[in-house]
């Protein structure tokens, strides 16, 4: 055998990329097959994590007739006859006789019997102590079921938890929620050259990834500690092995930054062939960020657990972030798939031949517009740091101006507003 049949046989096949489209949906599809375990949380526990059920009403909402205003509550015509009053909270008797009245507080019970409210503002007091006035035509308080009635499906399964959903929660008589907590994550950060401090210089480059990807995990939703930030990892396969053994041990997703090529210092496919995973997506067709990927492994307590790899230019590692970690974490999270809103470019967008260009942009809400913006170099971030999400160019097409295309957009902090 030829010395150039020889190398080209110890060659690793590698398939062709997934579309970016497609890749998108499949580790989807494999996050929500490895949806984390539904437990139990008390309401005060609950926030940033996922309904595992349906949140349905444990009563009517309002379980009672409950007064809108202060006022007098009365039975038939007045003037009436003032025989009580009624606070929230109690549980007042009916009101048995015409051309009577309690004195009723917002929130209160409304007594069997009653036939109209009175506002405060709106009585008087005649010379004998009898209240006058004129109801209003509308009934002045809330009837049972006018929100929900018991037993009625409020918020589906997969909504996230956030502190209105607590407090629907409470109105409707739970004390604990079943919910998805948020997924584990943790970075391994690979390569010799990195710097983790001061300028770069001398060859080596500041290490950027690093304290930014687990800011955007955060924004997705993972809870990552310092000490789930390693690196840079040693670039020698026994260091990847070991440094990927010991993130796997607490996480359910472990990203890392850098050797998904095949290059002589690359030792992440190695290293995932050395721990027995199998590759959901192995490269995707996508500009920038090509070699991105998404493996599997079980785990010993036989729950799946993902390694992401991302690529080590920048820009091109927040693009695997939004390609594969988001829609992956949705599926672990049993949340929907991502909608992807769409926006009209002002300005045109090129495309990348066979391959989806995701476009970084600004987007203008109000205008439904998408400019793109400069410096946007898989190995930069200047563009990155003024940009709101990233115009989607599918393959074969170009990004026309005024043409309407899907945009991605960065993650958020709870609570923000793009």
């Amino acid at each position: 055998m030829s010395t150039e049949t020889a190398s080209a046989a110890e060659q690793v096949a590698v398939p062709p990329p997934a579309g970016w489209e497609e890749a998108r949906s499949r580790v989807y599809a494999v996050g929500l097959a490895a949806a984390l375990p539904a437990v139990s949380r008390p309401l005060a526990d609950a926030d940033g994590h996922t309904l595992a059920e349906p949140l349905a009403t444990r009563t009517d909402l309002p379980a009672f007739p409950t007064s809108s205003v202060d006022g007098w509550a009365v039975r038939g015509g007045g003037p009436w006859r003032i025989v009580g009053r009624v606070l929230a909270g109690g549980n007042p008797p009916p009101l048995a006789e015409d051309g009577t009245t309690v004195e009723i507080a917002t929130g209160a019970m409304v007594p069997e019997g009653v036939t109209a409210i009175v506002r405060v503002e709106e009585s008087t007091r005649t010379a004998d102590g009898r209240v006058a006035g004129t109801p209003r035509p509308s009934p002045e308080w809330r009837r049972p079921g006018e929100e929900a009635y018991a037993g009625e499906e409020l918020l589906p399964a997969g909504t996230p938890v956030d502190p209105a959903v607590i407090g629907l929660a409470a109105s409707c008589g739970h004390d604990a929620l079943r919910v998805r907590r948020p997924p584990r994550a943790a970075l391994l950060v690979f390569g010799d050259e990195l710097l983790t401090s001061g300028p770069p210089a001398d060859g080596r480059v500041r290490d950027a990834l690093g304290p930014a990807v687990p800011a955007w995990l955060r924004r997705y939703g993972c809870q990552v500690r310092p000490a789930d930030v390693v690196g840079p990892v040693a670039d020698t396969l026994p260091a990847h092995v070991a440094a990927l053994r010991a993130a796997l041990a607490t996480a359910d997703l472990v990203c890392t930054t850098g050797g998904t090529m095949r290059g002589p210092v690359d030792h992440l496919h190695p290293a995932l062939e050395a721990l027995g995973a199998d590759y959901v997506v192995n490269t995707v067709a996508v500009r920038p960020g090509f070699p991105m990927l998404l493996a599997r492994l079980t785990g010993p307590d036989g729950r799946a657990r993902f390694i992401a790899g991302l690529p080590g230019n920048p820009q091109s590692a927040i693009v695997a972030l939004v390609s594969l970690v988001a829609p992956l974490l949705a599926g672990l999270r049993g949340r929907p798939m991502p909608a992807l809103p769409h926006a009209t470019l002002v300005e045109p967008v090129p495309g990348r031949g066979d391959h989806t260009h995701l476009a970084l942009v600004r987007l203008d809400g109000a205008a439904g517009t998408a400019q793109p913006v400069r410096h946007v170099g898989s190995a930069m971030l200047r563009g990155l740091a003024g940009a709101d999400g990233f115009a989607v160019i599918r393959p074969g097409t170009t990004g026309e101006s005024g043409a309407r295309v899907p945009v991605v957009p960065l993650p958020l902090l709870p609570g923000e507003r793009a």
